[in-house]
């Protein structure tokens, strides 16, 4: 787990913040708020309880903060109100602040007091707890300040409680930003001055709204305390035999996690709620974290309920009611399937399918890093280190590494982790390699090994080479590239390097896309969305920000590059382009010409099929709709083909007819749902269902039916065609009703 984390936000709330400046559209508190509330969505939606935050309103109307009765009598602490105190923010809490957070009538109120009283307000509540204490400011930095403020000793003290202050104004003056307000009054220059010197004294941060907002789009990396999955020793031999063989204390951790976006979770509606309580929510209504760190959701709130999985077992039992009767899954017992048979183990016999293991981390062999094939990594890296409390320990580890390192040699190793449950865990082989990197540090990285069995061998025809039938190997063949097209794809892969199209930090050539730059669009884009939402629940949601799609495509300027090498690749390879399938309407839509431009159906004189045969029924169907827009023709054809289906399942010897009849009715239910004509199949299958059912094709074939179910033939439904008068309840009762 990470450490904890105390922010205080002062937020001014003057009535100069009530003002747009600068051409904006909205105040300059509502633009500030932008900043403000981003930072304290991203900390909610973490969901940890050590995690706290306090707002505080600068220049308020009224005085609220109820430090000490000395502090509340001091007029230099007037105008200031505490909007939340200290605590874990919740939804609840953020729809409170919205509420709260508005512009104030009044422009008295001194935000250097204010950060005296956010400093007394931390040390009060983290004392001398381990916290990552923070103060956050937000003006404009027009209100006044008291010309006798003591600011040496508040940066002396913000740097002794380590307090990291951060000052951000609404059109403050930043030259490295390249940001500078023309005509600024003289007192707000003085304040910019006075609040900047308070920053740089407390080693704390100072900047402009402008660039903080803009920065705003930039995905924070989450940092997490790794927990250790091992911790034990690392052997090469036996060591209870022999006096000679290597133990070394060691610690194992997660080198690289992977990051996923937050999941949904399903709610529904309470049917009984009372007045008053669709607004109330509990501190298990967001995501929280549980005694293992998993994030779990709890009640929903706002007249919501999580939904609760329930299962129930039920065995067959001719004496109960339905046949079938409830039992406790204490009375299961586990069965393992042998074929089509539940072959029963009790659990006094288990232990004959445990392998008996010891925790534990031992060399078995090593192997030439040549020889290593990095497809055959099954997992993420983790890292080994030396125990941190033996210095002989890390001495040896070291000489470990560098003797890896120095013969270019990985080794393998049997690991057994940690057993859950008083469970044996199985042994798992990884692959150790050295790691040294430019400051020194040194640590032995593994992955995952598969045994035999985790192996799939799947075999290929070579692509370098042809062999005919008559067993010769041609140089030349259609299927195997000539030297035109080799080089030209040469010359198109070196044109389209990233490595050298970006730029470094001197100015010359470097990677285009950098790992530290590139972020994952479906991660940042959902967690954006959320903390959004939650603030704005009815507004239109933000665009995708750039930095997270800048990536996405190649550059224009490397795609000009290796137009040339990419025209002669295509040329050197033949390529010609396939014809689009149709989509949408076929009625909307000309008929597809070849490529040669030869109209052969006109040169063989074909014309307008207007009978189908049972013998080529799906064809022919196809041809008549494809030549024909009329709808009268469409539902001619649709009878036709109707009625070849009956007779498909009315002179089936059996089952025998039916998969024609099926395939049939598919080709009838795409075509005419294509052409937007659902009401003719819908038609044709409500008269095949009755007269089925009716024995009016050739006696009892509620077997088709059956079939017709399991291929999901039925009524053409409003989500597949928007034409239809079909709801997919009744779609859905018509296909399962007898």
């Amino acid at each position: 787990m990470a450490d904890k984390e105390a922010t205080v936000f002062i937020v001014d709330v003057g009535r100069s913040m009530g003002e747009k400046s600068n051409g904006r559209e909205e105040t300059n508190l509502d633009w500030c708020m932008h900043y403000i509330w981003e930072k304290i969505t991203t900390t909610v939606l973490k969901g940890r309880k050590s995690d706290i935050m306090l707002v505080m309103g600068l220049r308020t109307d009224e005085t609220n903060h109820n430090v000490s009765a000395r502090i509340s009598e001091d007029p230099s602490y007037s105008n200031l109100t505490v909007f939340q105190p200290f605590s874990q923010f919740l939804m609840p809490t953020l729809r409170d602040l919205r509420e709260k957070i508005k512009p104030s009538n009044t422009n008295e109120g001194d935000a250097i007091w204010a950060v005296v009283l956010a400093i007394q307000m931390i040390l009060l509540q983290c004392k001398k707890l381990k916290y990552i204490k923070k103060i956050i400011l937000v003006t404009d930095g027009t209100g006044e300040l008291d010309p006798d403020h003591d600011l040496e000793n508040i940066a002396k003290k913000l740097k002794e409680e380590k307090i990291q202050l951060v000052i951000v104004g609404v059109d403050f003056d930043s030259p490295e930003y390249g940001f500078e307000e023309k005509n600024k009054s003289p007192k707000k220059l003085e304040n910019e001055e006075t609040l900047k010197q308070l920053a740089e004294d407390s080693d704390g941060a100072f900047g402009t709204m402008a660039e903080a907002i803009a920065e705003m789009v930039t995905p924070e990396g989450k940092i997490t305390r790794p927990i250790s999955s091992y911790k034990g020793e690392l052997t090469l031999g036996d060591a209870d035999k022999y006096d000679s063989a290597m133990r070394i204390p060691v610690e194992r951790y997660p080198r690289v996690m992977i990051a996923r976006p937050a999941t949904a979770t399903k709610f529904t509606v309470r049917s009984n709620v009372g007045p008053g309580e669709g607004s109330t929510q509990s501190s298990a209504t967001v995501p929280q974290e549980d005694a293992d760190g998993d994030v779990e959701m709890g009640d929903a709130g706002g007249g919501l309920a999580a939904i609760k999985n329930a299962r129930t077992y039920q065995i067959e039992d001719k004496n109960a009611a339905g046949g079938k009767r409830d039992v406790e899954s204490g009375d299961l017992a586990k069965g393992y399937s042998y074929g089509r048979t539940a072959v029963f183990i009790n659990e006094s016999e288990r232990n004959i399918t445990d392998l008996e293991t010891q925790i534990g981390l031992e060399i078995v062999g090593f192997v030439d890093a040549s020889k290593f094939d990095r497809y055959m990594e099954l997992s993420r890296a983790s890292m080994i280190i030396p125990s941190k409390t033996n210095e002989k320990g890390a001495m040896a580890f070291s000489s470990f590494v560098h003797a890896l390192w120095e013969s270019d040699t990985y080794a393998i190793a049997r690991f057994v982790a940690k057993s859950t449950g008083g469970r044996n865990k199985p042994p798992v082989l990884l692959l150790v390699a050295p790691s040294i990197d430019s400051n020194e540090f040194e640590c032995l990285v593994d992955v995952e090994l598969p045994y035999a069995e985790d192996i799939r061998q799947y075999k290929f025809p070579p692509l370098d080479k042809v062999v005919t039938v008559s067993g010769k190997n041609p140089a030349q063949h259609r299927f195997l590239p000539n030297d035109d097209l080799l080089q030209s794809m040469s010359d198109y892969v070196d044109r389209m390097d990233l490595s050298t199209f970006g730029e470094n930090d001197e100015g010359g050539p470097g990677e285009y896309a950098p790992m530290g730059e590139v972020y994952s669009p479906v991660l940042h884009r959902i967690n954006q969305v959320i903390k959004w939402r939650a603030v704005h629940p009815n507004e239109e949601i933000p665009p995708v920000p750039e930095i997270l799609t800048k990536y996405s495509q190649p550059p224009e300027d490397l795609l000009a590059q290796a137009k040339s090498s990419l025209e002669k690749a295509i040329k050197a390879g033949g390529v010609k382009r396939v014809p689009p399938k149709q989509k949408g309407r076929k009625r909307a839509h000309d008929t597809e010409k070849p490529l040669s431009g030869i109209d052969v159906d006109a040169l063989l004189g074909s014309s307008k099929r207007t009978k189908i045969s049972a013998e080529n029924a799906v064809p022919e169907f196809k041809q008549m709709l494809a030549t024909t827009e009329d709808v009268k023709t469409i539902r001619e054809a649709t009878k036709q083909m109707a009625e070849i289906v009956k007779n498909f399942v009315r002179h089936s010897l059996g089952d025998r007819d039916y998969g024609r009849a099926v395939e049939a009715l598919n080709v009838m239910r795409s075509e005419l749902t294509e052409l937007e004509e659902p009401g003719l199949y819908n038609e044709m299958l409500r008269d095949l269902k009755k007269r089925m059912f009716a024995g009016e094709l050739g006696g009892e074939r509620k077997e088709m039916w059956w079939k017709i179910r399991a291929n999901r033939l039925g009524l053409i439904d409003k989500k597949l065609s928007l034409v239809s008068d079909v709801s997919e309840q009744d779609a859905k009762a018509f296909l399962s009703a007898k």
